[in-house]
């Protein structure tokens, strides 16, 4: 089966606490969405999926990251290598939109690879939301990122965020690599180009 994987890939997820980082990691990789059991991160928690992108496998190591003060100095080592990484806010909480630009300057610090893809996810569009959609757009325009709202409850959007970043990934020169397979292309994506996207799915 290892023969068959195309590359692995690192990807963080990065944000506030309880904005719903891990619910999304555990919908995507699980499809399990479980609001009794919502404790908050301790460090960081660690899960891999096999996803195909257009015929491809790409194995991904998902890193889920505290969001709380305290663990901050437990992070900076897990940003290296990293090919992708989702920072995650909450719609129905403007705090959480405010506090986005300290955590996108603790990712461009600490990120190495200068080329790693970004994405912002809005999360918890099943709530009433205080921050508009066009709000998260300008952001992820503004910084080059991709753009998606999202739902960990609902499922809405969940697996597209990650398949449109890996996508990106493939089509960015050098960021990753293939050890045992050759010839691989994807078809390109105009919208992702020019720098910010929002997912089509």
């Amino acid at each position: 089966m290892s023969d068959d994987i195309l590359t692995t890939l690192k990807i963080l997820i990065i944000g506030q606490s309880g904005v719903g980082k891990s619910s999304l990691l555990l919908r995507f990789t699980d499809d399990i969405f479980d609001p009794d059991n919502q404790a908050a991160t301790i460090g960081v928690d660690f899960k891999v999926k096999t996803i195909d992108i257009d015929g491809n496998l790409v194995k991904l190591a998902v890193w889920d990251t505290a969001g709380q003060e305290r663990f901050r100095t437990l992070t900076p080592s897990y940003y290296r290598g990293a090919q992708g990484a989702i920072l995650v806010y909450d719609v129905s909480s403007r705090a959480s939109f405010e506090r986005l630009d300290p955590w996108l300057q603790e990712l461009n610090t600490y990120a190495t690879k200068s080329n790693i893809v970004k994405m912002l996810v809005g999360n918890k569009i099943d709530k009433d939301r205080t921050v508009t959609r066009e709000e998260g757009l300008q952001f992820a325009r503004r910084h080059s990122m991709l753009f998606i709202e999202a739902s960990a409850k609902s499922k809405e959007g969940v697996m597209c965020a990650f398949e449109e970043l890996v996508q990106k990934i493939i089509q960015t020169p050098g960021l990753w690599e293939s050890d045992h397979r050759t010839g691989f292309s994807l078809q390109e994506h105009s919208e992702t180009e020019a720098g910010a996207s929002w997912c089509n799915c």
